[in-house]
């Protein structure tokens, strides 16, 4: 059973959620306070994470923030009006999914479940993807950047992985947003551009990922070279 920490001060929420996840095999755990949400993500094990924006103590941003110096767990942020505005700031923050109140229940289950196989994949015919100064193990899901390992988010992670199984092919911001979000509605280009950004700077300084004008963006660092061939 999955367990997911929801961060929302709404009471009704945490028990309307707890009792309809359970029949999906996720368990609901609840803080409605922030301080009490860091507490509980420091001393359990938690699968994923539900932050609303509007808070007491501390926004839903400044949490993200503080859970980003010290987890890489996913988070999907919920905004009380799907502000666009708000989902900017939280993609650029660190979180990876976005969902606007008022919400189907059932949605967030399919978001839950998605945006956790996205840490579970691991291609068996080429779990390691190693390119110059780049190496993507991805039965560890660690990446390395000239043999510094280096920190990235779900969505992150997997925007990386989406380009580099693809070397030299061009990927629209919509091709890469159905993908990541495994749907084809309410499609925002922006948060590709600000993904991608994140991932550059993370990358720095190798350059895999280039910007195809006019379509979107492509990975085309070169394949590591095996001396020993």
């Amino acid at each position: 059973m999955l367990k997911v920490l929801l961060i929302d001060d709404d009471q009704k929420l945490a028990v309307l959620l707890s009792e309809f996840c359970a029949s999906y095999d996720i368990e609901i755990v609840a803080e409605f306070l922030p301080s009490g949400g860091l507490n509980r993500l420091r001393t359990e094990s938690i699968d994923a994470i539900i932050l609303d924006v509007m808070l007491p103590e501390m926004d839903g941003f400044e949490v993200c923030r503080e859970i980003r110096k010290f987890s890489e767990v996913p988070i999907i942020m919920l905004t009380a009006r799907g502000d666009v505005t708000d989902r900017i700031v939280g993609l650029e923050i660190g979180a990876d999914d976005y969902l606007p109140k008022p919400f189907e229940p059932r949605e967030l289950v399919a978001r839950i479940n998605t945006i956790i196989k996205r840490r579970q994949i691991v291609v068996a015919d080429n779990p390691v993807l190693t390119f110059d100064g780049l190496i993507i193990d991805q039965q560890q899901r660690k990446v390395t950047v000239n043999n510094k390992e280096i920190t990235l988010t779900t969505m992150e992670y997997q925007l990386l992985l989406l380009l580099a199984g693809e070397p030299g092919k061009d990927f629209s911001r919509d091709d890469i947003l159905n993908e990541l979000k495994g749907t084809e509605t309410e499609l925002f280009s922006r948060s590709v551009d600000i993904l991608i950004s994140r991932v550059r700077n993370k990358l720095k300084p190798l350059t895999p990922i280039k910007t195809v004008y006019g379509s979107g963006y492509a990975f085309v660092a070169p394949a590591a070279t095996d001396s020993r061939k």
